[in-house]
C-alpha cells in the first residue's frame, strides 16, 4: 500500500464532476448517460491507485469486468432485490437498468485511461 496524491487528487476531481453531472447536470442526457458512465471507471481506476501501486493494465482489465458485473446486476434488478429505495443514493449508485451502451461506456473509459497512463508514462 502506497499514497498517491496524483491519482488522489485525479479521483477527488471526477467524483466533484460525478456529483455534478449527477445534480447540476442531469436533465442533460448525454452528459447524464454517456459521459457520466466513461468518468465512472476512470474515477474507480483512479482511487485504487491512490492507495495500491498496481499496474495498469491489469488494474483497468479488473475494472472494466467489475463495470461489466455490476451492469449485468442491473439486468437482474439488483436494486430492488436488495430492497433500495428508489430514489436513494445508493439506489442511484448501484443503477437499475442495463444497457450495452453502458457497457461501451465503460470500454471507453477504460481506454482513456490507458492512453493517458501511456502518455504520462512516455513523458518520463
Amino acid at each position: 500500500m502506497k499514497f498517491n496524491p496524483y491519482y488522489f487528487i485525479a479521483t477527488i476531481f471526477l467524483f466533484v464532476t460525478e456529483v455534478l453531472i449527477a445534480t447540476v447536470f442531469k436533465n442533460l442526457f448525454f452528459i447524464r448517460a454517456y459521459l457520466g458512465d466513461v468518468l465512472v471507471t476512470i474515477l474507480m481506476y483512479t482511487f485504487v491507485k491512490s492507495f495500491f501501486a498496481i499496474e495498469s493494465g491489469k488494474l483497468l482489465i479488473g475494472v472494466f469486468i467489475f463495470s461489466v458485473f455490476i451492469e449485468v446486476l442491473q439486468y437482474f434488478n439488483i436494486a430492488d432485490i436488495l430492497g433500495l429505495q428508489r430514489g436513494s443514493i445508493a439506489y442511484i449508485v448501484v443503477g437499475n437498468s442495463f444497457s450495452w451502451i453502458d457497457i461501451v461506456c465503460y470500454g471507453a473509459g477504460c481506454l482513456i485511461a490507458f492512453a493517458v497512463e501511456r502518455l504520462r508514462s512516455s513523458m518520463n
